[in-house]
């Protein structure tokens, strides 16, 4: 459910650099596109740190001719399907768990996915200190962190409020980037994309009415969740820069450290299940297999195929497929403040991140008068 986070990470970048923007047009080096958003964007959440490796070679970011010309298509829609699932499948895990716990189940799940995937790939995790504990810092702010706050939030608010506010990150990040990115300038449309996207956040809490009808806290906690990827990402941008390692071995370590911090964390405020209900471990389990493991995988690979510019579209979709499933499957209700809301945080969003085109160099003048 981070989302919007490689297009994230690429633009801090890009900007800082002084370099363009990728596009789907142009080549991109996937180690260092990977890191992006989209949603729960999580798979981009625990690709952050692979925004720093830069040793893989550079792949073409069009789709590739033959017979997966469209394969990208059918990923980018099993992605979206993925993600936008993950709030419906918290929702459900909290059911038979306590928040911390489908948390670590996730976290688990999903670092043994990319492990068996490392070990495949007969890669190795990171060896230095120095970026095993720039991951542990890591591992808090794009995984433990958010994950829990999110798990905590929808035992009071519904899945489909969670799934929009995950929809913020960008917002939160462009408000960050300024302030601990001294590179990273506003334009006026991103500061109106900001105005926007803040404009739908009180359009979906009903600040008109005074929040009545919404849960304050469990909103706060989701609207943090969201609000800690950034911080995470930046952290990263500031710290992992320039390691040599690929983006599965940093992730599998992220996720691991994860992992190890929620073990230890978990059983300080949580007591062991008294059983297993099978409904909410599937859940569990599909959160972190697909939703934290495979969907990495997948983001990693449209990044490659088709660049981030065509791969963060996965985060339009995401609210919309979170939504539906609430309603569909959790009978959630919906009032017509929540989808006209969660359209004005996706316009927000979506001016934030938006470049201006580069004017084109004006044609030489030629003097036709005589002299």
């Amino acid at each position: 459910m981070c989302y919007e986070v490689v297009p994230r990470i690429v633009d801090l970048m890009s900007t800082a650099t002084g370099a363009p923007t990728a596009s789907a047009e142009t080549t991109t080096n996937p180690s260092a596109t990977t890191a992006c958003a989209a949603a729960d964007s999580d798979a981009a959440t625990i690709a952050a740190p692979a925004v720093a490796s830069l040793r893989d070679t550079t792949a073409t970011a069009a789709p590739k001719a033959g017979g997966r010309a469209h394969g990208w298509q059918l990923r980018f829609a099993v992605l979206s399907l993925i993600w936008g699932f993950s709030f419906f499948f918290i929702k459900v895990g909290t059911q038979g768990f306590a928040p911390l716990q489908v948390t670590l189940g996730r976290v688990g799940f999903g670092a043994l996915v990319l492990l068996a995937v490392l070990a495949v790939k007969r890669e190795r995790l990171p060896r230095s200190a120095r970026t095993w504990a720039h991951l542990t810092v890591a591992a808090f702010f794009l995984n433990a962190l958010p994950f829990s706050l999110f798990a905590y939030a929808e035992l009071t608010v519904p899945s489909t409020l969670a799934g929009i506010c995950n929809a913020t990150s960008p917002l939160w990040g462009m408000v960050l980037s300024v302030v601990a990115l001294s590179e990273d300038r506003p334009t006026r449309r991103r500061v109106a994309g900001l105005g926007l996207g803040f404009l739908g956040v009180l359009t979906v809490l009903g600040a008109w009415q005074g929040f009545a009808g919404t849960d304050l806290t469990g909103t706060l906690m989701a609207l943090g969740a969201s609000l800690s990827y950034p911080v995470g990402w930046i952290y990263v941008r500031r710290t992992l820069a320039g390691t040599q390692h690929s983006h599965l071995s940093m992730s599998s370590a992220q996720l691991l450290l994860a992992t190890a911090q929620l073990a230890v964390v978990a059983p300080l405020f949580t007591s062991a299940p008294a059983d297993y209900p099978l409904i909410p471990l599937l859940a569990v389990f599909a959160l972190g297999a697909l939703g934290t493991g495979l969907a990495f995988l997948i983001q990693y690979g449209l990044v490659a195929e088709v660049g981030p510019t065509t791969a963060q579209m996965v985060t339009y979709f995401v609210p919309v497929i979170a939504t539906a499933a609430g309603v569909a499957l959790l009978h959630e209700q919906l009032s017509w403040n929540t989808p006209v809301g969660a359209l004005v945080i996706l316009a927000g969003a979506a001016l934030t991140q938006s470049r201006p085109r580069p004017r084109r160099p004006a044609p030489p003048r030629t003097d036709t008068t005589s002299a």
